[in-house]
C-alpha cells in the first residue's frame, strides 16, 4: 500500500450574519492535509455498508489515527462524506461517498 495521495479533512464554519444587509457571509472551510491510500470500494464492502451496489464510493486508509473533528473529506476536486469509519491498532479506515 502506498500512502501517497493527498487527502484534505475539511471543517466548515458557517458565515456570520450581517445585520446591516440581512445576509450571511461566506462559509469558511479549514483543511488539514494528510496522505492516504485511496482505492475504490469492493463489492463486499458495498454490500456490508450500503446493502447493495453504489457508485462513487472510496476507501481511505491512513497510517495513523485521525481524531480531530471534521465535516467532509476532499480528494482532488471531489468532496466526500464519511459513511463508515473504523480504527485499527495503528491505522484508520474510512468508507466515503461522493457529495453531489
Amino acid at each position: 500500500m502506498r500512502f501517497d495521495i493527498p487527502v484534505y479533512f475539511q471543517t466548515v464554519k458557517q458565515g456570520e450574519y450581517d445585520a446591516s444587509t440581512g445576509n450571511y457571509g461566506e462559509d469558511i472551510i479549514e483543511e488539514i492535509k494528510r496522505y492516504a491510500d485511496v482505492t475504490s470500494a469492493g463489492t463486499e464492502t458495498l454490500n456490508l455498508v450500503y446493502g447493495g451496489i453504489k457508485q462513487g464510493i472510496v476507501v481511505i486508509r491512513l497510517q495513523n489515527h485521525y481524531d480531530k473533528p471534521f465535516d467532509q473529506i476532499r480528494i482532488g476536486k471531489q468532496v466526500y462524506r464519511v459513511d463508515f469509519s473504523r480504527k485499527l491498532r495503528n491505522k484508520h479506515t474510512f468508507v466515503a461517498s461522493e457529495v453531489q
